[in-house]
């Protein structure tokens, strides 16, 4: 095995806090935190917990340098794999799009544990999960869970209704075995609290407003791009190509619409019937590139009501790309009518309906609506000083971090 490079603020022992204790900053008087993110959501194409880590590392990075951050992750071979970045040999999950099935919770535990962490953040159940959790009654360190995925629903998409409920109480079990659990919306919130698990923090989840923003759009540049009239009424969905994005829904309603629409999917695609009415392009791995795409459409198209939170649709309204998506689940709490047009359902036909009553609106105030409500509640900054928080209370006992003066 790879000789691993821990953190300096880790080395010679536990820089865990008295209880009632402020959280120093670095220069004042700590050895400096560390944390580590555990999870087997993190792969070449994975989607939101990737972007969601790795913007955490960044805001780190600039506004609290005195914090090591670690990430481990499922990879080819175990070891370092670039700066703050462990990976632990995993086999690749057949038809997974690049992700891997981690194995051994003894060896997940053991790596973590190695890693010296003073709060070690969960990002699934599995794997992973159960490690964080053995890790840190070994190091006597505080693990959170976050709530990124609905194992029930999902077990029910891909198994059969007979997988609910035993995949629901295999969740809620683990979710009840960590010391604080996070949702990212009052959607995921409401679902533990369902299976009985209680005492949920709701964090939101956050976009990069100068990254997705709408001077990046060139709308005619991307019509001719893909050869499509001046005419067209241009609607995007970018994700992973899952079972639950419902991808066939939105072809369907889109083929409901007919002329002048057309859907645009990037990297969703990949295992969709072909349609007259749709074009795919691959995934797209710059983080530029798709914020033109995103910039560059007339709307942005969701049509997962079992959605955690939805990441794609903060980039859509940051982008100030009106998003038509449904009433029910995380993307409910971010869209209402003045950022876009919420949807009865997610079926063709009530998708159909939605778009054609945004795009009888006046589509230039509703993007606007939507940037301005990107800028005002959902930039990463206000997700990181949230967590900041929550973090603060966990390794001090009861006393919250006090408030940040962040730098730009």
């Amino acid at each position: 095995m790879a000789v691993l490079q821990t953190p300096a603020s880790s080395r010679g022992g536990s820089a865990r806090l008295r209880p009632g204790a402020e959280l120093p900053r670095s220069g004042e008087g700590s050895d400096g935190l560390h944390l580590v993110d555990a999870t087997m959501m993190y792969a070449p194409r994975s989607g939101g917990v990737k972007r969601y880590l790795l913007a955490k590392r960044d805001w780190l990075r600039r506004n609290r340098p005195d914090i090591a951050h670690t990430i481990v992750a499922p990879g080819r071979r175990t070891g370092q794999a670039g700066p703050g970045l462990v990976t632990i040999a995993a086999a690749r999950l057949p038809f997974g799009d690049g992700y891997r099935m981690p194995a051994s919770v003894t060896k997940w535990a053991e790596m973590i544990a190695l890693l010296e962490p003073d709060l070690i953040e969960a990002g699934d159940v599995f794997v992973p999960g159960l490690a964080a959790i053995e890790a840190g009654q070994a190091r006597g360190c505080p693990v959170i869970g976050f709530c990124h995925t609905d194992a029930g629903a999902l077990a029910a998409l891909h198994l059969g209704e007979w997988a609910r409920a035993p995949a629901t109480r295999q969740w809620a079990e683990t979710f009840r075995r960590f010391d604080r659990v996070i949702a990212p919306s009052r959607h995921m919130a409401a679902r533990l609290a369902e299976a009985g698990v209680g005492d949920v923090s709701v964090q939101g989840l956050g976009v990069d407003i100068d990254l997705f923003r709408p001077e990046r759009g060139d709308r005619a540049k991307l019509l001719g791009r893909l050869g499509l009239a001046a005419e067209t009424r241009l609607l995007t969905f970018i994700g992973r190509p899952a079972r639950e994005k419902n991808i066939e829904a939105m072809i369907a309603a889109v083929e409901r619409l007919g002329a002048p629409y057309r859907l645009l999917l990037v990297g969703a695609g990949k295992d969709a019937r072909p349609s007259a009415r749709v074009i795919s392009l691959d995934y797209e791995a710059d983080a530029q590139a798709l914020a033109e795409l995103l910039a560059g459409a007339d709307a942005f198209l969701h049509a997962n009501e079992n959605e955690p939170f939805g990441l794609a649709v903060l980039e859509a309204l940051a982008s100030g790309t009106p998003v038509v998506g449904p009433r029910r689940g995380g993307v409910g709490e971010l869209i209402d009518e003045s950022v876009g047009q919420p949807a009865d359902g997610v079926t063709p036909r009530a998708l159909a309906e939605a778009v054609e009553a945004l795009f009888a609106r006046d589509l230039e105030a509703v993007s606007a609506a939507a940037r301005r409500r990107a800028e005002a509640r959902h930039g990463w900054a206000a997700t990181f000083q949230g967590l900041m928080r929550l973090y603060g209370e966990m390794v001090q006992g009861t006393a919250p971090v006090r408030p940040l003066a962040l730098t730009a």
